[in-house]
């Protein structure tokens, strides 16, 4: 205020005049103090922003996605407050909830810019805050396993983050096409049963009674791939290798360990190298041989005779000879001293013996199994059997009502259609020319038969899964079942008729001479068949919009 005094000569009087100026005084510098008052059981930031003026107002508040005004916080569930005090100063507190858990000890931030104007000037200056807390709220998962005579079971139960996790078996994610694997899930639990023999399984050591296998299971977090739980699981399972036959057969299983990364199971051999695996894979080599062939040698004892033989890698012609890289010994013992009574008659002939032509019936089965086990199978009420796109199928086809070792089945060809009838079309390759066809994204696979209670001759076997599929026309099912037809051979594994009895999927070998002639009933070397499974349903599920 500036006030002018002034007074006149003539009269004396005084005459004031008095003039308002606002005055603004320079800006000091003085930061807010901030207080933080978080506590991390609460899950809720609270923060205390003060002393200020009795002329700065709050504005908004800029957070990490959005500005948000005091209005605006509060509408969302923010409580924004301010406090006044007796000196004429007040103060503005903020509490705002936690959101977005992490795993493990979960650590929670909050950026926050306080907008403040200055009044009656309407002058802003912003004021940023950074408020940071750690919780340790978060419930591991747990793995746990078992083992049975034939297959895995691992049980996980979710943590306080649910199902949040994504699983691994071995090196593959778990996944729905994974169907053979029986996974159960639940609100709080999942399960899952993998067969000893299953590809994401790893083999350690093989004895003559037994394997032992084991199977490497992982828990990760679905966004960062963090390793939240974790479960090695070994066992042994009940495995003969080695049987031995009164008619002086020997059987052996080799299996490709995983100390021993570099053997390829069809390149094992007996003793005599010509001696081949009758059937193999990628992970078992399965022998059958007479214990008077392929460099058995016998050795005499008490009261027994003991053949052993080798199962063996030929040497690398390439690397030093220092010793197989694989070899497996196999043993059978027999008594010597056992003494049989047989009774027989003899009527003399003036004739030589002569070879007729016989005729027989020779019976083949297909079959729809349950599972990899191949032990439990859909009968015929059970058709049509429903199954999944993608769902394996494991097939069966067997030489039933025959127990002649030298007999052996072959798949020369499989297909599927979509009528009973097995000329009609559309149809799709399964098995050509004996092997898995090279044109199918999805490859049939071929799968061991050895022998047990209920395969006593595995040569009259043969098993392969496929994945569920069904036929489209641009884009459109054509219909919802399939059926799979099958042409086997039946071939005499003496026959020396060129390439009659190569085994399935394998090129002819070189022409083997026997030595021996066959004499007794005559029949052709190979006899065809022609079979077929039941319908094969893939359900219709209807989208919901």
């Amino acid at each position: 205020m500036l006030e002018v005094l002034w007074r006149t000569t003539d009269t004396q009087d005084d005459t004031r005049y008095k003039v308002l100026f606002p005055i603004t005084t320079p800006l000091m510098l003085q930061h807010p103090h901030v207080q933080e008052n978080t506590v991390p059981e609460a899950r809720v930031f609270s923060v205390l922003l003060g002393p200020l003026l009795h002329d700065v107002v709050l504005r908004n508040i800029t957070f990490f996605t959005r500005v948000l005004t005091v209005e605006e916080s509060n509408a969302r569930g923010f409580t924004i407050q301010e406090h006044r005090y007796s000196n004429g100063t007040k103060s503005i507190s903020v509490l705002v909830p936690f959101d977005n858990p992490e795993p493990l000890v979960t650590t929670y931030s909050l950026s926050l810019i306080f907008g403040f104007m200055i009044l009656p000037e309407e002058t802003p200056f912003a004021h940023p805050v950074e408020l940071q807390e750690s919780l340790q709220d978060v419930e591991l998962p747990t793995i746990t396993g078992t083992c049975d005579q034939n297959q895995f079971y691992i049980n996980v139960k979710y943590g306080s983050q649910g199902n949040n996790v994504k699983a691994m078996v071995g090196l593959h994610h778990l996944t729905p096409e994974m169907a053979d694997y029986q996974f159960q899930e639940n609100s709080t639990h999942f399960s899952l049963v993998l067969p000893y023999t299953a590809k994401d399984t790893t083999f350690e050591m093989i004895t003559s009674d037994s394997l032992r296998a084991s199977v490497d299971f992982f828990l990760l977090h679905t966004s960062n791939d963090w390793v939240l739980a974790d479960l090695f699981l070994s066992c042994n399972f009940p495995l003969t290798t080695t049987k031995c036959y009164p008619n002086g057969t020997m059987t052996a299983t080799a299996v490709k360990v995983d100390s021993v990364t570099n053997i390829i199971p069809s390149r094992l051999t007996l003793k005599d190298q010509s001696c081949k695996p009758a059937f193999s894979d990628d992970r078992f080599a399965y022998f059958s041989f007479s214990v008077a062939s392929c460099g058995t040698t016998r050795t005499f004892f008490d009261h027994y005779m003991l053949y052993e033989n080798e199962i063996t890698l030929p040497y690398n012609k390439r690397a030093s000879p220092v010793g197989p890289q694989y070899r497996q010994t196999i043993s059978c013992y027999y008594v010597v001293n056992e003494t049989q009574t047989v009774g027989f008659s003899s009527k003399p002939t003036h004739y030589e013996p002569t070879a007729e032509i016989g005729s027989g019936q020779l019976t083949v089965q297909m079959r729809l199994a349950q599972d990899s086990l191949f032990e439990l199978f859909y009968q015929a009420e059970d058709y049509p059997v429903v199954k999944y796109l993608r769902q394996p199928l494991y097939f069966e086809v067997e030489l039933v009502e025959s127990t002649d070792p030298n007999l052996e089945l072959i798949l020369a060809s499989c297909w599927a259609t979509l009528d009973e009838d097995r000329s009609s079309l559309p149809s799709w390759d399964i098995i050509v020319d004996r092997c898995e066809n090279p044109d199918d994204s999805y490859v049939t696979i071929f799968h061991p038969v050895v022998s047990d209670a209920r395969v006593l001759v595995p040569s009259h076997i043969k098993r392969f899964s496929m994945k569920m599929f069904t036929f489209t026309k641009d884009e459109a099912v054509l219909k919802d079942e399939i059926f799979v037809h099958c042409d086997a051979e039946i071939c005499d594994s003496h026959s020396q008729a060129a390439g009659s009895c190569r085994g399935q999927c394998v090129q002819p070998a070189h022409q083997m001479n026997y030595g021996q002639d066959i004499k007794g009933v005559k029949r052709d070397s190979t006899n065809q068949q022609q079979i077929s499974s039941g319908p094969i349903v893939l359900p219709f599920v209807q989208s919901s919009e």
